[in-house]
C-alpha cells in the first residue's frame, strides 16, 4: 500500500536522483587501509580519515584484544552509573596532558565527536546567549548551536572582520565562537590565533573542533600546538576515529568546564559509555602518535608529491597543507563521473556533493594516509590525468 507520506518520500528520492545527489553505500570486506576489498573488488583507497594508518595497526589491535579479555566487550551503563572503567580514566588523563589546551586541563570521553560537540555547546550556553560559527563548520556544530536555543550567527568562511562586527553588536551574557580547526571538506586551517584574540577581546569561549588536526598537526598534539596556543577560554574537541584509528572523541578544557559538562551535558549523562576495550586500543594508538613521528613525516611527503603532480590537472586542488586535498570539479554529475572513472581503474574516492558542500562545488575529497606509498600517489595522478584526457 502506498500512502501519501510514502509517495512524498518517493518524489523526494526521485528529485535527488535527478539532481545527481543520490548516495549509496559500498560494503568493505577487509580491514581499513590503503588497499581495501570493497563490493568484491580490490581497490586503492584515497577516501579514509585514517591519516596515520593506525586503524589496522597490529599493536593497536592487540591492545583492543587484551582490553576485551580484561573488561569484556561492553561498558554496560553510562559513565555516571557504572560504565566508567579504569581504562577510560587513564585515557582521559593522557589525552588532557597531551593536548594541554590550558594549564591543569582535564578531559572527558565521548562515544562520537557529534555527541561531544552537542555537549560543549548546549552545556555552555542556552536561551539569551549567542553562538558564532564559520559557515563551513561541520554540521554537528551547527546542530549543537540550534539545540542550545541560543542566538546563532554564522560568518563567511574565515571572515574575521564580519565575526568581529557580530561579536561587538551582541549583548548576550555568554558568547561562544565555534570553529573547525581543519575544515573537513576544504582541508584549510582556521586562523586560531586571531579567533582566540577575538575571544579575549569580547569575553567569549573559543570552541575548537580538531577532528582532522588531532594526531596530525602540532607533532601530533593537534592544531593548538601547531599554533602554540593555550588558554582557559579554549574548549577543545578531538575525535579518535580518524588519525587515532579507533573510535570516539574527547573534550579537553579547564577542569571547571569539564565538570560542568560531566554534570549537565545530556549527550554525556544519558549515553552508555564506549566499551573500555576501545580505551585500551586508544592508549596504544596515542603511544604510537607520540613515539612514531615518521608517520606524520611520510604523510607530509605524500601530500607534497600529490600537490606537485596535480598542478597539471584541469581541476583545481584547493589550498591545503593537511591530509585533506580537495579536487574541485564543480557540477554534481561531473564529480560522480570522475569518481566512477577512478573506480573503473581500481581506485576509490567517493564524490562529495551538496548538502555536504555548497552547490556548484562538488569535489573529490582526496585524503592521504601514512599507509600510502609514493607509488600509490603516482598511480592516482596517472589515473586522474587519463580521465582528464578521455572524451
Amino acid at each position: 500500500m502506498t500512502t501519501r507520506a510514502l509517495a512524498e518520500i518517493a518524489r523526494g528520492s526521485a528529485a535527488r536522483e535527478a539532481a545527481g545527489l543520490h548516495r549509496r553505500r559500498r560494503t568493505v570486506q577487509s580491514p581499513q587501509g590503503a588497499r581495501l576489498s570493497v563490493d568484491g573488488c580490490e581497490v586503492l583507497h584515497f577516501g579514509s580519515n585514517d591519516y596515520l594508518g593506525l586503524a589496522a595497526e597490529p599493536r593497536v589491535i592487540a591492545a583492543a584484544q587484551d582490553g576485551a579479555a580484561r573488561y569484556g566487550v561492553g561498558a554496560g551503563a553510562s559513565h555516571l552509573i557504572s560504565g566508567h572503567f579504569a581504562a577510560h580514566a587513564a585515557l582521559e588523563r593522557e589525552l588532557a596532558e597531551w593536548v594541554a589546551p590550558c594549564a591543569d586541563a582535564d578531559a572527558l570521553l565521548f562515544s562520537a565527536g557529534y555527541l561531544a560537540n552537542l555537549a560543549i555547546v548546549t552545556g555552555l550556553c542556552g536561551r539569551g546567549d549567542a553562538v558564532f560559527g564559520d559557515r563551513l563548520n561541520h554540521a554537528c556544530l551547527n546542530d549543537a548551536a540550534l539545540l542550545s536555543r541560543a542566538q546563532f550567527s554564522r560568518y563567511r568562511h574565515g571572515a574575521l572582520e564580519e565575526l568581529q562586527q557580530q561579536l561587538a553588536a551582541s549583548r548576550a551574557p555568554r558568547k561562544l565562537i565555534c570553529t573547525d580547526a581543519v575544515f573537513s571538506m576544504d582541508g584549510d586551517i582556521a586562523p586560531l590565533p586571531e579567533l582566540l584574540d577575538l575571544a579575549e577581546r569580547h569575553d567569549a569561549w573559543l570552541v575548537v573542533d580538531d577532528a582532522h588536526g588531532f594526531g596530525v598537526l602540532g607533532e601530533g598534539r593537534g592544531t593548538l600546538a601547531h599554533f602554540g596556543l593555550a588558554s582557559a577560554r579554549i574548549v577543545y574537541m578531538g575525535t579518535l576515529g580518524k588519525a587515532a584509528g579507533v573510535a570516539g572523541a574527547f573534550v579537553a578544557a579547564h577542569g571547571a568546564v569539564i565538570d560542568r559538562l560531566l554534570q549537565t551535558a545530556r549527550s554525556y549523562v544519558f549515553t552508555t559509555a564506549a566499551p573500555p576495550l576501545l580505551a585500551c586500543a586508544l592508549r596504544a594508538s596515542l603511544a604510537l602518535i607520540r613515539s612514531e613521528p615518521e608517520r606524520r613525516e611520510r604523510l607530509r611527503a605524500l601530500v607534497a608529491r600529490f600537490r606537485a603532480g596535480a598542478a597539471t590537472l584541469p581541476w583545481r586542488v584547493l589550498p591545503s597543507v593537511t591530509a585533506i586535498q580537495p579536487l574541485l570539479v564543480g557540477a554534481n554529475a561531473a564529480a560522480v563521473a570522475v569518481s566512477d572513472g577512478l573506480w573503473q581503474r581500481g581506485l576509490w574516492i567517493p564524490a562529495i556533493r551538496p548538502p555536504t558542500v555548497p552547490p556548484g562545488t562538488a569535489r573529490l575529497r582526496i585524503t592521504f594516509s601514512a599507509a600510502h606509498s609514493e607509488a600509490d600517489v603516482a598511480r592516482l595522478l596517472a589515473a586522474l590525468a587519463e580521465i582528464a584526457q578521455s572524451p
